[in-house]
């Protein structure tokens, strides 16, 4: 795929450290209940670990009980969905529209209205507080 933002993957590497580079670059995901935003509520705007661009409003989260971040919606053009087949199962990957970032996936069990569980790995976001 292409996107706005890009990097060579030495530079991602570099910037990132190994464990964000390994689940925003290698669609890793981190073990359930121990990112720093799964019971974080502050009022704010949730970003990409990788190129900064805003994702998710802090008014969309809401606790799934799940281990990771959850949110009804994303950001209008903001996050992009692929279909991913990988162990066994079909899901819908979420990645950044802009630098490609893998974010997670997102479920139709939802409790809200939308219907939809974005399930986010902390390390792939950044918050920044309004």
């Amino acid at each position: 795929m292409n996107y706005p933002f890009v990097k060579s993957e030495k530079e991602w590497e570099e910037e990132l450290g190994s464990e964000r580079y390994r689940i925003l670059r290698q669609k890793g995901t981190e073990y359930p209940h121990t990112g720093k935003y799964n019971l974080h509520f502050e009022n704010g705007v949730y970003c990409c670990g990788g190129c900064g661009t805003p994702l998710f409003e802090s008014n969309s989260k809401f606790d799934a009980h799940c281990g990771w971040p959850s949110f009804d919606e994303s950001i209008p053009g903001k996050v992009e969905y692929i279909v991913d087949n990988t162990h066994g199962m079909k899901r819908t990957e979420i990645v950044c529209a802009n630098c490609g970032g893998h974010l997670g996936h997102v479920f139709e069990d939802g409790p809200t209205k939308t219907g939809q569980r974005y399930c986010v790995n902390s390390l792939s976001v950044d918050f920044k507080e309004k």
